[in-house]
């Protein structure tokens, strides 16, 4: 169905729904090399005047990638909830966006929505929306998830210790680890990317953060960012795994280009309840998404790259995980050229991955040939942490060693805690208290005044 508008005496017309989803998304370096961004700004405003006249009910007609060939837009068509729907059936993309921003949008009513909307209603809706419209509306969203503590709660935000080392060396490794719980992170979760994917080293990893877990009685959980199927190998040699993590991407050709399907996913996600050691809940899924990961794999079907990745939300959800995050600036300039575009784009889809129920968190980052700095990063870390983010990254001095990438550091956390009145997960709050790490100072949470005893010797042992 071919879509037109009129601006200035210029008729614009689009061949169909994708192109007008794709050039009325706000410029980005992705879209441009994929060719498929608006030409102009006039086009691009032609382009968002028209998808605001798009009824809601034509994403349930006019699939962006053909169901036929496409198992995760099955996912979404066969997976809709037509009667959590029903309440916004009638709108338009541009009365939805009012409506969102009115009084009728409170926590309890987005959180009955969420079912009926797609990834592409929720897509199209941001990309007429102001950064200060994306905000807004995210923090009316809450989105609770519990493992062995309790992510996403109103006034809270977790963070996740990533304790990276270039060669999996568990004395850096746990020197990290103790640096970051002493700024009171890893409440989301302790997750370390590896430096290799031999399952053998994985187990080994698994089997000290455990053991780190369980001697100090830390309410957290932990993973290795492991492909999902060395997860579920890990578990068949009875590695003590926590959390089932994946990369994921909106496309099925995309997933495919991870090694992966919805099936292996389910398999993922049953080996890991198989588990049974989660004590407050069962969401056990960590997933990892990004702008540009299904036109990089060239898997995007001529979609924008803001649509692709929230449909990647879409698969996330099916699977009812503890944490999900976009590594915002990762994949690089080709995608996200400038600090302007990361923040823009960590807005987005941080208000679509909430829209939609899932627990979003984000990686604030970029990579060093991308035209940003952290300057830019204390933006958008601000910006998420009004909008209500469920967590964020805790990494030593904001540098990642092993992946080669600059993000937020433990005391990024800790800013963004005490400016806008943020706390930990309830009860990783208490566990820091009693190890004396954080203490109240009025209504804020501050840095204990002297190094707890229990980190005291463990530093000394590490020594």
């Amino acid at each position: 169905m071919a879509y037109s508008h009129s601006v200035g005496g210029t008729t614009w017309r689009f061949d169909d729904l994708r192109e007008v989803m794709a050039k009325a998304s706000p410029g980005r370096s992705g879209d441009l090399l994929a060719g498929v961004a608006a030409d102009s700004d006039a086009e691009r405003v032609a382009a968002q005047m028209c998808l605001a006249q798009v009824p809601l009910k034509r994403f349930l007609e006019e699939a962006l990638i053909p169901y036929e060939s496409d198992e995760v837009t099955r996912l979404i068509i066969d997976s809709h909830d037509a009667a959590a729907f029903a309440p916004v059936s009638h709108l338009t993309v541009g009365d939805f966006r009012n409506w969102l921003l009115g009084e009728e949008a409170d926590e309890s009513s987005l959180k009955a929505l969420a079912p009926g909307l797609t990834p592409e209603m929720v897509a199209a809706v941001s990309k007429i929306m102001r950064v200060q419209d994306l905000i807004l509306v995210a923090q009316k969203v809450r989105v609770v998830t519990r493992f062995r503590n309790t992510i996403g709660l109103a006034g809270r935000m977790s963070t996740r210790l990533q304790p990276n080392h270039p060669t999996d060396d568990g004395a850096g490794i746990a020197a990290s680890i103790l640096d970051g719980l002493l700024y009171g992170n890893g409440d989301a979760v302790i997750g370390i990317n590896p430096a290799t994917d031999s399952t053998a080293g994985i187990c080994e990893l698994l089997k000290m953060l455990d053991a780190v877990i369980g001697r100090y009685e830390i309410p957290t959980q932990a993973c290795i960012l492991t492909h999902v199927t060395t997860s579920i190998e890990a578990i068949n040699r009875g590695a003590p795994l926590d959390l089932v993590f994946q990369s994921i991407a909106g496309t099925e050709a995309a997933n495919a280009s991870f090694g992966i399907s919805l099936a292996t996913l389910q398999e993922g996600y049953e080996a890991g309840l198989s588990q049974k050691r989660g004590t407050l809940g069962d969401n056990l899924m960590y997933f990892e998404t990004g702008q540009g990961s299904a036109l990089s794999a060239n898997a995007h079907h001529g979609v924008d790259q803001q649509t692709c990745e929230a449909r990647a939300y879409a698969v996330a959800r099916r699977y009812k995980p503890l944490l999900v995050n976009t590594v915002v600036g990762f994949i690089g300039p080709e995608y996200l050229y400038n600090g302007k575009q990361i923040i823009r784009a960590g807005l987005e889809d941080h208000f679509c991955g909430k829209l939609l129920g899932v627990p979003m968190g984000c990686d604030i980052c970029y990579t060093n040939h991308a035209e940003a700095d952290q300057d830019d990063m204390d933006m958008l870390l601000t910006l998420l942490g009004t909008a209500g983010i469920n967590f964020i990254m805790g990494i030593p001095g904001s540098d990642d060693v092993m992946l080669n990438y600059q993000t937020t550091s433990f005391h990024d956390a800790l800013y963004v805690r005490q400016v806008l009145g943020l706390r930990p997960a309830p009860e990783f709050e208490e566990w820091l208290a009693k190890m004396q790490i954080l203490r109240q100072d009025g209504n804020r949470l501050q840095l204990g005044r002297e190094l707890p005893e229990a980190f005291r010797r463990a530093l000394e042992n590490m020594a």
